[in-house]
């Protein structure tokens, strides 16, 4: 799978890069980008092309519909580079965006794809009650350090890395007293900033073993085929080149860490040298400048970031 003499690694979003407006302007200049937000909305039998494109925000950020909405923008998007003749020859995403890796390496399809995040959303959503877990950024301490910080302030309850982003930024989550005091002990300790996020539920640490039950079951029904290209999973920052590996590392994904920073370091060690992000927001297109500023990193969310990435690699490819 190559267009170009340098290799290309496509970075998939996950949860929080949502926008109300996301995929609307590929989707009007281009019917493949269209028809994608046609199929999801009759793969989930409701209007998810109206959510994406007009709101209201609050609907959008409700877990089970940010997270079917984000993986459509992101397909979206990556279909109209697809109809432009890029290729990747690595994809990668951030636990929720793992899954559009997984549509633009054929190892599902977009519709089961679709359908399954909805459910993964309202699993994960369900697993823990409200108010019970939270989430916190931990910027500025090495993960040795923050391992230890978690291992203080945990009490008997759960307190873990849940993403491993760069190195400056560690998410933690757990119990919400837990998380509270390994914020107290991080500021305490020469954390950079150490803050409770804003989210519904304590993603990516053992408190998910429910919703990792409910969606292993969907997942096991799910027809899945070996990946046309690598796909690095989160889970072990490793690729995974067979349909079984793939299902595995996207079961164990919900209670386990999303180890971005090591990801993003094992594609650069096979040689990729140009990032592209690819759907709505700039997250990864951040966090990549704090990993390694060496690497060209462009995204892909709407009409003008989509020229400016192929006006620059037509440059680089001459």
């Amino acid at each position: 799978m190559t267009s170009s003499t340098f290799p290309i690694a496509f970075l998939f979003p996950g949860q929080g890069s949502q926008a109300v407006g996301m995929g609307k302007e590929l989707a009007d200049n281009y019917p493949v980008a269209r028809r994608t937000f046609e199929e999801a909305d009759e793969a989930l039998g409701y209007k998810l092309s109206q959510l994406c494109f007009d709101g209201p925000e609050e609907k959008l950020k409700l877990t089970e519909i940010t997270q079917p909405a984000i993986l459509t923008a992101s397909v979206a998007a990556w279909r109209v580079l697809q109809e432009k003749g890029l290729k990747a020859h690595f994809v990668a995403g951030h636990s929720l965006g793992e899954y559009s890796a997984h549509v633009a390496a054929g190892t599902l399809t977009f519709a089961d794809a679709v359908r399954t995040v909805r459910n993964r959303g309202k699993y994960m959503q369900e697993a823990v009650p409200v108010g019970q877990g939270a989430m916190a950024a931990v910027i500025g301490i090495a993960l040795d350090k923050v391992s230890e910080i978690l291992n203080e302030a945990a009490q008997g309850e759960v307190c873990q890395a849940a993403n491993i982003n760069s190195p400056e930024q560690i998410v933690i989550s757990g119990h919400a007293g837990a998380v509270n005091r390994a914020i107290k002990l991080a500021t305490n300790r020469g954390a950079k900033k150490a803050v409770s996020l804003p989210v519904s539920a304590p993603f990516h640490c053992s408190l998910m073993q429910p919703a990792q039950d409910r969606l292993a079951r969907d997942l096991g029904a799910l027809s899945f085929q070996n990946p046309l290209c690598p796909v690095v999973c989160n889970v072990d920052a490793a690729v995974v080149a067979s349909a079984e590996a793939s299902r595995e590392a996207l079961i164990r994904q919900v209670t386990g860490a999303v180890r971005w920073e090591p990801s993003v370091r094992l594609l650069i060690n096979k040689g990729a040298s140009l990032f592209i992000e690819v759907g709505p927001g700039k997250v990864l297109w951040g966090l990549m400048r704090q990993i390694d500023r060496s690497k060209t990193c462009v995204t892909v969310g709407d009409e003008a970031s989509l020229q400016k990435t192929l006006a620059q690699i037509s440059a680089t490819a001459a």
